[in-house]
């Protein structure tokens, strides 16, 4: 039977304040422009924006800045039926971003008490999510409780549903009391997941150890549901792990790079929509390095989410390089 969405997302949705003025170190600067941000809110409008029927499951503040997630997400081709708006006085998370070099940027958040971590078990829609044909959950939604139980309830009722789970482990070190839990809980979703996806950090957090190796990582997760393991390594590319052995590197397009933040979420968007659009593994992972190639070339996150025309020609453009 098929169904309403291709893909619903569930997690946070939050304010990014983007540096205006490049080159420059956040206490000097002055002016920055505003976007929706969160990982799990990115992934969503990047699929949409590649032709995907998205939507999300999240709590955003009673107020302006709520007001402006909710209009930005819904204008971007998001179903906003999942939100659930907060009635506690809880606010969005701020991220200020700083941009000195293509080598020096850095975030800044704001995650005390945000509207997103209250996100109830209670308030996700079991009919909603069997609309969906994938999940997507993100790492930072499991932080804190109640998100957390909320996280793990979706999750249930996707492998209850025959939603295919994909993990995408956007990992903060803001919100977590320390390595030990983000382990017990990054490996509680992974366990479950179909498709686990992430950078070698982030499964290093996952183990709860430094220096990990990928062979010894998809051993163990391939014991339990995972059918397809992504491990990214920056401009080195990233690595596809299926569970019948297959190993499928993919490697990064050139760029003329101007910020490194927003990479991982238009990654996750365009792979996730090669799979769905039944490419093949080795594709979709080009499709997801020319799609971050391209967002760390511009200003924002969400709003830089490419279409499928401006992938496929810079797939094009650098075929006779890609992979040498």
């Amino acid at each position: 039977m098929a169904k309403k969405y291709d893909v619903i997302a569930i997690g946070r949705a939050c304010i990014d304040l983007n540096a205006v003025e490049y080159n420059r170190p956040m206490e000097e600067t002055m002016t920055f422009s505003k976007y929706v941000g969160g990982s799990p809110a990115n992934i969503v409008i990047g699929a949409a924006k590649l032709g995907l029927s998205v939507g999300f499951i999240g709590k955003i503040p009673d107020d302006q800045h709520g007001n402006f997630i909710k209009r930005y997400m819904a204008d971007a081709g998001v179903d906003t039926d999942g939100m659930v708006i907060d009635q506690e006085g809880h606010k969005s998370g701020l991220t200020f971003t700083e941009i000195k070099s293509p080598e020096e940027c850095s975030i800044l958040m704001y995650r005390d008490e945000v509207a997103d971590l209250y996100l109830r078990p209670e308030e996700v829609s079991a009919e909603y999510i069997k609309q969906a044909t994938n999940l997507v959950v993100s790492g930072t939604a499991l932080s804190k409780s109640p998100s957390r139980e909320a996280v793990l309830k979706a999750i249930a009722i996707a492998k209850a549903n025959e939603v295919r789970v994909i993990f995408e482990l956007d990992y903060r070190p803001y919100t977590w009391t320390n390595a030990e839990e983000v382990s017990i809980y990054y490996s509680l979703a992974a366990r479950q997941a179909d498709i686990i996806i992430g950078t070698r950090d982030e499964f290093d957090m996952l183990e709860n150890r430094q220096g990990g190796d990928n062979n010894a990582t998809v051993a163990e997760l391939f014991k339990y549901s995972p059918q397809l393991i992504v491990i990214k390594h920056g401009v080195e590319g990233s690595y596809a792990y299926e569970r019948d052995g297959k190993v499928t590197r993919g490697y990064a397009y050139k760029s003329n790079v101007l910020k490194t933040f927003g990479a991982g979420d238009s990654y996750a968007a365009a792979f996730i929509t090669a799979l769905h659009a039944g490419k093949g593994v080795e594709d979709a992972l080009k499709y997801g390095s020319a799609a971050a190639a391209i967002v760390v070339s511009k200003h924002s996150s969400s709003e830089a989410m490419p279409t499928i025309e401006a992938i496929e020609q810079i797939m094009s453009e650098q075929a006779a390089t890609y992979g040498s």
